[in-house]
């Protein structure tokens, strides 16, 4: 990288990820001061703590010391003053997109997954991005690029991409991940990155003022893509895109989840949240002689249904290929 580069993209020092003394991502190695872990107490309630020896966390099931954490593997089980327990999990992207601090909406699991698919990221890419937002997928584009690739992100909020820095020191990327302070819109990407990027991803509200800039961008057979929440957005980004780009495809992910539970058939009768429909009675059988009747149950069923309450739209994810000038 050159120093003129250098002076555009401010690279600020650093440890989310755990980096062992090879500097590659790890998390086999046992938890140390200064880490940070993700307390889980269960599915809906996680928390970022930075361990620092003589602190504690303090909740509803008692006093936990942070020494006792000290030197145990992420995944451990650790318990309170008071018997209750909770777990340290390590803070991969996919939970850190859940405890994040959000300064924007962020994306979530399912449109950041179908985006490292579809841009084809793989380590060592070298991946542009604006905006950086509250880095939610910022965070999983590095990961995706690490060991040896890099990601630059843009935001043209300062105090933002200050926070997202900071973000990124907490969580060991930063040595994968440059923050710049940038309107692309109005001014598109450094021209020092011109050529450079394997791919390039758009959060903004007006993407197609970003897509010629993106296009120089790229490598050739280079992908873009553009998120954005209306379609009168899609429509004007993909038009733009048309000169520059080939195979304009537009997708919309809902994800569904379903709640997997154990009980007897009954404990699911007349659940006004579940969809199945009706469920067995319980069976009648007729005893030997043949008058008396008694009711059984069996034993408990894993049962599986939609859950009450589905996330609905968040956006719409456009891919495009830069055109070949051959």
């Amino acid at each position: 990288m050159n120093v003129k580069l250098k002076s555009i993209l401010t690279i600020s020092g650093l440890r989310m990820l755990p980096i062992d003394s090879t500097k590659k991502l790890s998390f086999t190695r046992c938890i140390r001061d200064g880490d940070l872990v993700i307390v889980y107490e269960r599915y809906d309630n996680m928390k970022a703590i930075k361990v620092c020896d003589g602190s504690v966390l303090e909740n509803r099931f008692g006093v936990f010391k942070h020494s006792d954490w000290v030197g145990k593997q992420f995944g451990s089980k650790v318990f309170s003053n008071k018997g209750g327990f909770v777990y340290l999990l390590a803070p991969t992207p996919e939970l850190w997109t859940l405890v994040l601090s959000h300064r924007t909406q962020i994306l979530y699991i399912a449109d950041i997954s179908f985006v490292i698919m579809f841009l084809e990221i793989v380590p060592g890419c070298l991946v542009l991005e604006s905006g950086t937002g509250s880095g939610s997928l910022t965070t999983s584009l590095a990961r995706a690029v690490a060991p040896k690739g890099h990601v630059y992100t843009f935001d043209f909020h300062e105090q933002r991409a200050v926070s997202a820095r900071e973000d990124f020191e907490k969580t060991g990327l930063s040595n994968l991940v440059t923050v710049g302070v940038r309107d692309i819109q109005g001014e598109g990407f450094p021209d020092e990155l011109s050529g450079m990027a394997d791919s390039v991803f758009l959060d903004l509200p007006q993407p197609w003022l970003a897509i010629p800039s993106a296009g120089k961008m790229l490598k050739q057979d280079g992908i873009l893509c553009s998120f954005s929440p209306c379609i009168e957005q899609v429509e004007r980004a993909s038009e733009t895109m048309r000169s520059s780009f080939t195979d304009i495809r537009t997708f919309e992910i809902l994800l569904r989840t379903y709640e997997v539970r154990e009980g007897k058939l009954d404990d699911f009768q007349g659940d006004e949240a579940g969809s199945l429909g009706p469920l067995p009675r319980k069976r009648r059988q007729r005893s030997n002689e043949g008058s008396n009747v008694r009711e059984t149950t069996g034993p408990p069923t894993v049962m599986a249904r939609p859950c009450s309450e589905a996330k609905g739209h968040t956006g719409y994810l456009t891919f495009a290929r830069l055109k070949c000038l051959s």
